[in-house]
């Protein structure tokens, strides 16, 4: 009788052991899923730290061969003094023509769910529907604020991320702008 209350408690303490493991693992799949977002976050963060510098690098090619100021006799405080008296003077820094600025979207709290079309489907099924409905690139914060009216359940604690990445890996996405997206068979329709 003593060995079998010690073996049923030997295994229920092995079945405990067991669901704490399956939750355990289940729980680094998560981390590991998190982690990669945070990873193509921190990519796209330098890609847009180059383009940032790129800019300042050409705003400061601009101070440099202004009138009063020689190029490559200029030290860095010179420069800084030269680029302040001009933004005090008001004075205007050209802009590349091609250069397009889009206002990103914001994230809209409280979003009241208008249906439940969104319900069962995956981030890239639902992301295909609202960029064929749209007609056009949606910016992750847009394509986040469509899926919440459409009753879509996010499980992650980063559900643009989420969106970012599963649009990134997936091919029938392309990216045309920081944190925007489109469909792929859009760019193929339009070309034939």
């Amino acid at each position: 009788m003593a060995n079998e209350n010690l073996i049923a408690k030997l295994e229920q303490s092995l079945r405990q052991s067991r669901g704490a493991r399956t939750r355990l693992s289940a729980r680094l799949t998560e981390l590991e899923a998190e982690a990669d977002m945070v990873r193509a976050e921190l990519a796209e963060m330098d890609l847009l730290a180059g383009q940032t510098e790129a800019a300042i690098f050409r705003l400061l090619s601009n101070v440099m061969s202004g009138p009063s100021t020689q190029v490559g006799t200029t030290s860095v405080s010179e420069l800084e003094s030269t680029l302040q008296d001009r933004l005090s003077r008001g004075d205007s820094f050209p802009r590349r023509p091609f250069q397009q600025h889009h206002q990103i979207p914001p994230i809209l709290s409280g979003i009241e769910v208008t249906d439940d079309r969104f319900v069962d489907r995956t981030i890239p099924q639902a992301a295909t529907m609202l960029l064929r409905e749209a007609g056009e690139p949606l910016h992750v914060n847009e394509i986040y604020n469509r899926l919440m009216a459409g009753g879509f359940n996010f499980t992650g604690h980063n559900p643009t991320i989420s969106i970012a990445v599963s649009l990134n890996r997936n091919g029938r996405f392309r990216k045309v702008a920081p944190g925007t997206f489109d469909l792929v068979m859009r760019e193929a329709s339009k070309a034939s």
